[in-house]
């Protein structure tokens, strides 16, 4: 693999000088010198014109790639006017932080039910040897691997847990799924010298034709776990009020009669409607 490495080159504004008084002697010299003397001066006047050539701008968060005949010789990150074998092509390549939003893909979930999402990947180039010759084209590789990755975590992981179900959801779990595809996202753009930096979700939601089902059921399962709670307590309020019937001697309760009281106080306690007494003035026989 290749591996990035400084570039031999050097500050452009002294060779600027340099070379614009090179350009006006050898002009000068031309009319005034011997003719001998003016052929290597227009020699000199062709070498350096095409030195001109080797000048380069290198702006902040930004590297130049320098090739020689197709060989790699380093890269130059070094900001500003630069100078560098006029021989050398230069590659421009961006180091600065991006943010890719892939498209809503369409998947089915661990337990087969399809959805939809999206992830927002926030990324930059840290090695521009890699990313120039180690992919073809490291923007486009960023965003197929990215939806790559995002398709396998979503087939993975559910789009929300059971109550007895130990995984982690896609819903729920928010900041370890993130977590998990951005080593996946990693991991496979390691070998293009990209560093993800973050990489979160940024649409999930069952897919239109099972919407409305999966929205019932999340309803139901909703109102059943509210139930559950609501039993449970009215339960316990109930031996309460027995147990405190019992010990300050307020009642004495046959077993048919604690039958009616329990079954009188769970209507009243677990009912959805507010409860309308009726007051029995004679006896329960």
């Amino acid at each position: 693999m290749s591996h990035e490495s400084p570039a031999r080159s050097g500050s452009g504004y002294l060779l600027l000088v340099v070379l614009l008084v090179l350009q006006i002697g050898t002009i000068a010299g031309v009319v005034v010198l011997p003719p001998l003397v003016k052929v290597l001066l227009a020699l000199a006047a062709v070498v350096g014109f095409f030195c001109w050539f080797g000048f380069y701008m290198v702006h902040p968060n930004q590297g130049k790639v320098l090739q020689l005949f197709g060989r790699y010789v380093g890269t130059d990150r070094e900001n500003g006017l630069r100078w560098a074998n006029p021989l050398y092509s230069k590659k421009t390549v961006s180091l600065r932080v991006r943010n890719f939003e892939s498209g809503r893909l369409k998947v089915n979930d661990a337990n087969g039910n399809p959805i939809e999402i999206a992830a927002v990947i926030v990324w930059r180039v840290v090695d521009t040897a890699e990313a120039v010759f180690e992919v073809d084209d490291y923007e486009n590789y960023v965003t197929i691997q990215s939806e790559a990755a995002l398709r396998n975590l979503a087939t993975s992981y559910p789009y929300e847990y059971d109550t007895d179900d130990e995984r982690l959801s896609l819903r729920s779990d928010s900041n370890s799924i993130s977590q998990k595809l951005r080593a996946e996202v990693q991991d496979r753009l390691q070998k293009a010298g990209v560093d993800v930096l973050e990489a979160r979700l940024s649409h999930l939601a069952y897919a239109p034709e099972i919407a409305q089902a999966m929205l019932q059921r999340q309803q139901a399962s909703a109102v059943l776990a509210a139930r559950k709670i609501i039993v449970e307590g009215a339960v316990g309020m109930v031996s309460d009020a027995l147990e405190q019937l019992k010990q300050q001697g307020v009642v004495e309760l046959d077993d048919e009669r604690r039958a009616a009281m329990v079954s009188n106080l769970l209507v009243v306690l677990c009912g959805d409607q507010p409860a309308r007494p009726v007051i029995n003035a004679g006896s329960l026989y």
